[in-house]
């Protein structure tokens, strides 16, 4: 694969995320996995070091402009997200890549019938 499908990925998905507040790592990790063959393990890892700089620096400061940002409750949740990302993944790394992949699909498909039928 070349830089250019990496790139197209990360457009992607930042293009969702931003719109959508879903995450990159929904079209990421998918993408990493079945496009560029990395394991469930490397395409999570990869995902969350490719979104800290970008989010933070460019799509929060947007929203947080335009006044769609509660702070004080986004620290209080940064503070719980911190400790369970830490429980998370030294959880995920106790877990073989094929279960792990299914628990990953498995959380997507319930987020996603959620929002439908909410």
């Amino acid at each position: 694969m070349s830089i250019l499908s990496y790139i197209l990925v990360g457009l992607v998905a930042g293009i969702c995320g931003g719109a959508l507040g879903i995450g990159g790592g929904t079209i990421m990790v998918p993408a990493l996995v079945l496009l560029f063959g990395l394991t469930q393990h490397q395409a999570q890892g990869t995902a969350l070091a490719v979104m800290l700089p970008p989010i933070f620096i460019l799509a929060v400061l947007r929203y947080y402009y335009a006044g769609n940002v509660k702070v004080q409750m986004a620290i209080w949740i940064a503070v719980g997200f911190i400790v369970g990302a830490l429980i998370g993944a030294n959880a995920a790394q106790s877990i073989p890549a094929g279960p792990l992949k299914k628990i990953f699909g498995a959380v997507l498909v319930l987020v996603g019938l959620k929002m439908l039928w909410k």
